[in-house]
């Protein structure tokens, strides 16, 4: 034996956690997170760490997923207001 071992292929990197960047982690963080409710930008880049939303939406779209989008005014946590914020959603009707 060399000395090095083979992965185990279940022990693959948790997608789930924040410290996950790669752009499939941050998919499944929004997608898992969108499975339960809206997600806006400002949410998806503080809670998500999903630096650019609009990317990983526009792949989870390409995917099949069926995601609305409506603009609204959004508080960040500094009490600045950003009007035309993206707020995402899983839709029911057609794309």
């Amino acid at each position: 034996m060399t000395g090095k071992e083979k992965a185990d292929p279940k022990a693959s990197p948790n997608t789930h956690s924040p410290n996950n960047t790669s752009t499939g982690a941050q998919r499944a963080r929004l997608l898992e997170h969108l499975e339960y409710g809206a997600v806006d930008t400002i949410t998806a880049r503080s809670k998500l760490n999903v630096m650019q939303p609009a990317a990983r939406i526009k792949e989870l779209r390409d995917a099949g997923h069926n995601i609305s989008t409506q603009r609204i005014t959004q508080t960040d946590e500094h009490g600045r207001t950003h009007k035309g914020v993206a707020l995402y959603y899983l839709s029911q009707s057609e794309a």
